[in-house]
C-alpha cells in the first residue's frame, strides 16, 4: 500500500475525499485501522477531556447497522418509499471500513462546549489525513442518520448530550479522484489591522 507519510507536504497538498459508493476493497486491516485511529486521536483537545468517541462498525456488523438506520428512518418517516430505504441500506454498506465519530462533550467542564465540539471535528479531519497517509481514501459524511436520536442511541451516544460528528468511510478508490475547486486565497484570507472593519 502506498504510504504518503514520507512526504508531509505531499500528504497535505494531495488529500481529497472520495465518494463512499466508489470505494472498493481493501480497506485498512485491523492493525492499520488501529494505527489510523491512533493518529486521528492526536487532535487538539483543550483540557485533555477526550470529548469524543470512535465507534468502529465492522464488516460483520454492517447488516445490523443497516437494520438500525432503516428502522429509525421508517419510525420517523412511515411513508418512506423503496428508493429512500434502499438509500439507507446503501449508506450502511458503503466503503470497506466505517468509523463513526461521536461528539461527547463533558458539559460540567470549564472548557467551552464549542471548543469540545471543534475537537471532535478536528478528529474527523485527522481520520481523513491518516487514511490518506496510509494510502487509502476517506470521506466524512453526516446525512440523515447523523441527526436521528434512535441512531445516536444505537451507536452508544446519549440523545440531548452527544451528537454524531461524522460517519467516516474509508477504502481504496474505485475511480480516479477528481480534484475539486478550491477557494481563491485572496477571497478567504484577510490580514487584520486596527483600521480594518
Amino acid at each position: 500500500m502506498f504510504n504518503n507519510l514520507s512526504s508531509p507536504l505531499a500528504l497535505l497538498t494531495t488529500r481529497r475525499s472520495g465518494k463512499p459508493r466508489h470505494m472498493v476493497a481493501p480497506g485498512p486491516d485491523d492493525a492499520q485501522l488501529r494505527q489510523l485511529l491512533g493518529m486521528a486521536t492526536r487532535t487538539p483537545d483543550h483540557g485533555k477531556l477526550f470529548p469524543w468517541r470512535l465507534v468502529v462498525i465492522g464488516p460483520d456488523q454492517r447488516a445490523a447497522f443497516a437494520e438500525l438506520i432503516v428502522r429509525a428512518y421508517v419510525d420517523e418517516k412511515p411513508e418512506a418509499g423503496r428508493l429512500e430505504l434502499e438509500a439507507m441500506q446503501e449508506f450502511a454498506h458503503a466503503a470497506p471500513s466505517l468509523v463513526v465519530v461521536l461528539s461527547t462533550p463533558v458539559r460540567e467542564s470549564k472548557i467551552p462546549l464549542w471548543e469540545q465540539e471543534l475537537s471532535a471535528g478536528a478528529l474527523c479531519m485527522n481520520v481523513e489525513h491518516a487514511a490518506h497517509a496510509l494510502g487509502y481514501v476517506a470521506c466524512w459524511l453526516t446525512a440523515w442518520p447523523a441527526f436521528n436520536e434512535t441512531v445516536l442511541a444505537g451507536l452508544g451516544g446519549v440523545p440531548g448530550k452527544d451528537r454524531v460528528a461524522g460517519f467516516m468511510f474509508i477504502g481504496t478508490p474505485g475511480k480516479a479522484l477528481e480534484e475539486r475547486s478550491r477557494p481563491d486565497l485572496d477571497q478567504v484570507v484577510h490580514y487584520w489591522s486596527p483600521d480594518t472593519p
